[in-house]
């Protein structure tokens, strides 16, 4: 057994957006190495699978179907992981949706609808499982922000806005957990491209071609695999790190965009111009 498995065997670890790609794949890693899983998604046909594969690694799963966006619904959803288990250590604020658009193209409630799952999901997680983590004596937020929480483009406003505020959020909370010595670490998720559906699944503005985007990410910029993502977050963890990049071009651009200042958005739009669809 690896030093990072004896860390995770035994904890309770809390998964949203469980259903598919990375979420999915965290379940599995998690299960492997002898954690108690609570996986929750909206999608329950997705949900019932992960559990599946989970239990077939041998974890002991908790299973609800959940819309991180309703408030009510994690706060009761935070009691009742805490009922089930006895205690919970860690929760990885997961789940997200994407959307597409500019912003004079881009409605208000689809700009809301970004931010009610992909920013107030965040926090509504954060916020419910916090005194449970505290109360372990060995707690753990994981919220996964994104490269988009790292670089802005041009057509992702809304969710650039979300992850952004995610990582300020984040980067935040862990500076409240060191400088009340509460026994919580915080650790901020920057994927870079990652082999899900979330593309495929995304909305877009009025006029777009949803079908060629969502093409052009899964052929060119996705380019690792959820396990590849999983992995990395762990042994993040494990370590407790408090920034994780996934991926070599999350890395790169995260340097381009510290060395050049805002110099960075009149590059990024013209390779916008010239490759994207």
């Amino acid at each position: 057994m690896s030093n990072s498995d004896a860390y995770f065997r035994g904890k309770v670890c809390v998964i949203t957006g469980a259903g598919s790609g990375i979420g999915r794949a965290l379940a599995e890693n998690l299960a492997g190495r002898g954690a108690k899983l609570a996986l929750s998604d909206i999608d329950a046909e997705g949900l019932a699978e992960t559990v599946r594969r989970s239990e077939a690694l041998g974890a002991q799963v908790k299973s609800d179907r959940l819309n991180v966006a309703e408030r009510e619904a994690v706060l009761l959803y935070a009691d009742a992981v805490h009922k089930h288990y006895g205690v919970v250590h860690q929760i990885y604020n997961n789940a997200g949706i994407a959307f597409h658009g500019e912003v004079i193209d881009s409605q208000f409630k689809d700009i809301e609808r970004i931010m009610d799952v992909d920013f107030w999901g965040v926090v509504n997680g954060t916020k419910a499982f916090l005194p449970h983590l505290i109360e372990s004596g060995a707690g753990h937020v994981i919220n996964v922000s994104s490269l988009f929480g790292i670089i802005a483009i041009p057509g992702q406003s809304a969710y650039n806005a979300a992850k952004f505020a995610v990582r300020g959020f984040t980067e935040s909370l862990r500076q409240e957990m060191l400088a009340r010595k509460h026994p919580v670490q915080v650790t901020c998720v920057h994927p870079g491209g990652i082999k899900t559906a979330v593309a495929r699944n995304a909305t877009y503005a009025e006029g777009i071609d949803a079908k060629q985007l969502a093409s052009f990410f899964d052929k060119t910029l996705a380019l690792h695999t959820p396990e590849m993502a999983a992995q990395t977050i762990t042994e993040a963890v494990a370590k407790g790190h408090g920034r994780v990049l996934i991926g070599w071009e999350a890395k790169a651009l995260d340097l381009f965009v510290r060395t050049t200042g805002s110099y960075y958005q009149r590059i990024a739009n013209l390779v916008n111009r010239r490759f994207l669809p």
